[in-house]
């Protein structure tokens, strides 16, 4: 697929931009501030997480674990009024430019104040899971 062209695609690519420098910068507040005030992230594994407290917690933990750089490449964004549907890829990089993951995310994006801003982000890696020890 290929990203459509359109104004919400331009602009959720800005705001995925804003993303990868926020992460860049270690800056988690402003990362959270990305998301709708009553946002929700469904990591792998866990519950979700809704509220801007929460998600910045999640993304200071994330950064404790030693990701530092996140790469967002949109595949498609549907549009809907003020929500936007976006599919994409990412990566996650750690110390050294080194891949500690990949894999794909579905983004639901709510228009605030003439801001499109992260609703519901939901992903999972591509890597295949760890073979356990014998």
């Amino acid at each position: 697929m290929i990203a459509t062209a359109t104004l919400a695609a331009t602009e959720i690519r800005r705001a995925n931009d804003q993303f990868e420098a926020c992460f860049e910068r270690s800056d988690a507040a402003a990362l959270a501030s990305l998301y709708t005030p009553n946002g929700v992230l469904l990591p792998t594994g866990m519950d979700a997480i809704q509220g801007t407290a929460g998600i910045q917690a999640f993304w200071e933990g994330a950064m404790a674990m030693g990701i530092k750089q996140v790469q967002l490449h949109t595949q498609d964004v549907e549009e809907m009024a003020d929500t936007a549907i976006e599919l994409g890829h990412y990566t996650l990089l750690g110390p050294n430019a080194q891949k500690i993951d990949e894999g794909k995310y579905l983004v639901v994006w709510k228009q605030q104040q003439g801001q499109w801003k992260l609703h519901q982000d939901i992903w999972n890696s591509s890597l295949p899971a760890p073979t356990p020890a014998p």
